[in-house]
């Protein structure tokens, strides 16, 4: 994740020539080559999906479903 990072920040301060830092805490999370249809056919409908649920909530939904413990105030805060 290390290297994504630097490598995406250096990326776009080159191209852009603005100035770029991600913020820092971050998750990662993987689909197996099962979920691709599925993820596909979520990350085109995500402009629909979120007009109804915002990131916040579908993340707190997310970590839920799948017994992630998490403290508000460093996911959110």
């Amino acid at each position: 994740m290390q290297m994504i990072k630097g490598g995406s920040s250096k990326w776009l301060h080159e191209k852009i020539g603005k100035e770029f830092a991600w913020q820092e805490a971050y998750g990662a999370f993987t689909i197996g080559i099962s979920q691709i249809k599925q993820t596909v056919a979520y990350i085109n409908g995500q402009a629909e999906h979120h007009a109804k649920r915002n990131f916040e909530d579908e993340f707190r939904i997310f970590l839920k479903a799948h017994g992630i413990a998490f403290d508000e105030k460093y996911v959110f805060g």
